[in-house]
């Protein structure tokens, strides 16, 4: 389709005070051959660049590490080029539109497969990667744009090109560290994390390049003589005489240069929304603006509100609300030197990287150990309404409870007033398809991953926290698990059920108090890897007779269970049984009767003899998902695809095999 009048205008230069200096629309088609969308009519999709041109004077650009350092333009601006992608109602007015603006997970797109049950795309246009639109139904203006550097170089991902920092002309240099755990021999190990591109070695040879090995997360490091590795492909890999051994982790610290402005990753989402709020040169004009962000990007955003980049250059406000998803209580490598925004933390990978720093909660905090006091909200004047959504992975694998609890962990903290905090019980990190995959046990049947599916609780929120912030109506309250009723325990009080052939996690993610070198307050790492301090305590949810989380919102796996959902899942095997694997959980299917209960021990009670049949099963689903669609926490047009999933579960549990439960 070609390009309308609207595109020709935005690729006309922003004003010079503007810090989004020039949007170009290089496509524009209409959705799905301008099919509408329920009331609110046809949309059409944008897709370009926009580049952003800072002031590195301005206050609002205080905060990012290396700015000072980056090439300007004749006008003393720094710019970053990114690609966008936009999707908009045709038909919508400015003073009713709410865009949502989806920070990118690693250069992907997840608003459409979490929200409306579609396909996974990096560029949608068939019908099934729209799914059944309810985003588009609401009349959000969704927006993609690029944010992270070092993303890969992939089609339909998106990217942010950003200046390199220098000293005065001359190469920076700075240590860098990568890990990996290796569960399998290999010849050669990546520097970039999940394939992202590394920063490249300043010397082969310098005396900062040193690798280790050890045996566990806090086992004492062991020195890999340095003729036994090398770089390799150009300095992306390095490889180990002999190969890397399985059950092992080793840790690379090494010599770099060429730092990217990582930072101005942030500043790219604080003005993209900016501009689409506030210059009336947009293509896609709204009024008010919600952040998304999942995972990764859950991070990012705690950690765009935490150095206040709600507010733009003109001090006005950014994001009127946040979608926090599955951050736990971290932030990330999104604005310091030689940042690397792929690393999270893990109980067993990716450790003691800059994730899960203080403060955690949105109130301020004392840290009884270091009596500072801080807190995610203190530095952000314009403060958006925010949903922090968790599931019970991130209290296990990414020290959730500490947003809702002192530094201690000895005192529950009651949510702020522009702050809502929603546990996902019983869920991992991300959904799997069903059925899951078997596992073989002594005892029950286990499952390699959970398959609770809390996507619809998500939907329900989305469309809450619309409300919230176009309409002023009251979301439902928090509902998360707490020390003061004792649904929010330490591991060791967890009171599981033993079932046999079940070992139950007794570790958890823990979050220490971390020192990176003297310069790290001004966001530059000197001292790799970092000293650890005292772990703030952790607490997990608390689990019923069945071993379901207590606590928090309850979906109908939990409240008319045919299985136990464990949202952590143990390594098992010869290396490290005990420690986490990252992200998934565990199924343990219910006996489905008495016989079956009494031959495996099992203690919990069987399928049939709690429901009877599939009729009264599916009967008290229904009454459940009603309180659940009365209470704010599912749509009521959700109410027969989640029976149908009920019921789908039902006729695989009762009609398997015994052989495949074993």
């Amino acid at each position: 389709m070609l390009l309308g009048l609207a595109s020709l205008i935005s690729m006309i230069a922003a004003p010079a005070s503007a810090t989004v200096s020039r949007l170009t629309v290089q496509s524009r088609q209409d959705v799905l051959d301008g099919r509408p969308f329920g009331a609110v009519g046809g949309y059409e999709k944008l897709v370009g660049t926009v580049e952003f041109a800072l002031d590195p004077t301005s206050p609002a650009n205080a905060r990012i590490v290396d700015l000072q350092r980056a090439p300007r333009d004749p006008g003393g601006r720094v710019r970053a080029t990114a690609n966008f992608m936009v999707l908009r109602p045709k038909a919508m007015p400015r003073e009713r539109a709410v865009a949502l603006l989806e920070v990118s997970n690693r250069g992907g797109k997840a608003v459409l497969p979490y929200f409306a049950r579609a396909e996974w795309s990096g560029d949608p246009a068939a019908e099934a990667e729209f799914g059944d639109a309810l985003p588009l139904r609401l009349g959000l203006t969704l927006i993609w744009v690029g944010w992270q550097v070092d993303v890969p170089p992939r089609d339909r991902v998106l990217r942010l090109d950003a200046p390199v920092a220098t000293d005065g002309g001359r190469h920076l240099e700075g240590v860098v560290r990568c890990d990996w755990t290796a569960d399998e021999r290999v010849a050669s190990l990546p520097l970039g994390h999940r394939d992202h591109r590394p920063y490249p070695v300043a010397d082969s040879e310098h005396p900062d390049n040193v690798l280790t090995e050890r045996d566990g997360r806090l086992a004492t490091r062991r020195v890999v003589p340095r003729d036994q590795w090398r770089f390799v492909d150009g300095g992306s890999r390095i490889a180990h005489a002999g190969g890397f051994e399985p059950g092992r982790i080793y840790e690379l610290v090494y010599r770099a240069r060429d730092p990217v402005v990582v930072g101005l990753g942030l500043a790219a989402v604080r003005d993209m929304m900016s501009y689409g709020k506030y210059d009336a040169s947009s293509p896609f004009p709204v009024r008010w603006g919600i952040g998304l962000g999942i995972s990764q990007t859950g991070r990012f955003l705690r950690h765009f509100v935490y150095q206040g980049f709600n507010t733009d250059e003109a001090g006005r406000t950014v994001f009127d609300g946040l979608f926090v998803h599955t951050a736990g209580a971290g932030r990330g490598s999104f604005n310091h030197r030689f940042a690397q925004p792929s690393r999270d933390a893990h109980r067993f990978s990716a450790f003691f990287y800059p994730t899960d720093l203080y403060p955690f909660s949105g109130r301020s905090q004392r840290d009884p150990e270091t009596g500072m006091s801080d807190g995610l909200f203190a530095h952000e004047t314009h403060l958006p309404r925010v949903f922090f959504t968790n599931t019970g992975y991130e209290y296990w694998g990414r020290a959730a409870s500490l947003i809702h609890t002192t530094p201690g962990g000895d005192a529950d903290v009651e949510p702020s007033a522009n702050e809502r905090i929603y546990h996902l019980a019983g869920g991992q990190h991300f959904v799997v398809d069903w059925p899951p995959v078997s596992d073989r046990s002594d005892g029950v049947a286990t499952y390699r991953g959970n398959p609770l599916d809390f996507r619809p609780v998500l939907r329900s929120l989305l469309t809450r926290l619309v409300e919230w912030v176009r309409d002023g109506r009251e979301p439902p309250s928090s509902a998360y698990p707490r020390l003061d009723t004792g649904t929010l325990v330490a591991v060791d009080r967890v009171r599981a059920p033993a079932i046999p052939g079940v070992r139950w996690s007794r570790v958890a993610h823990e979050a220490y108090r971390l020192d990176y070198g003297p310069r790290w307050p001004a966001g530059v790492i000197t001292l790799e890897p970092p000293r650890l301090g005292k772990p703030f305590p952790v607490r997990v949810p608390q689990v019923d007779d069945d071993g379901n989380e207590r606590g928090g919102i309850r979906s109908l796996e939990l409240l008319v269970p045919l299985a136990t959902y464990t949202p952590w899942r143990l390594r098992g095997g010869s290396a490290s049984p005990d420690e986490l694997v990252d992200f998934y959980g565990t199924l343990i299917p219910l006996p489905r009767d008495r016989a079956e209960r009494e031959r495996t021990g099992d203690p919990r009670g069987s399928v049939t003899e709690r429901y009877g049949d599939r009729t009264r099963y599916l009967e008290l689903v229904r009454r459940q998902a009603e309180t659940l669609a009365r209470s704010g926490f599912l749509l009521g047009e959700d109410l027969p695809h989640i029976v149908e999933h009920a019921e789908r579960h039902w006729i695989w549990l009762m009609a398997a095999p015994p052989a495949s439960r074993r």
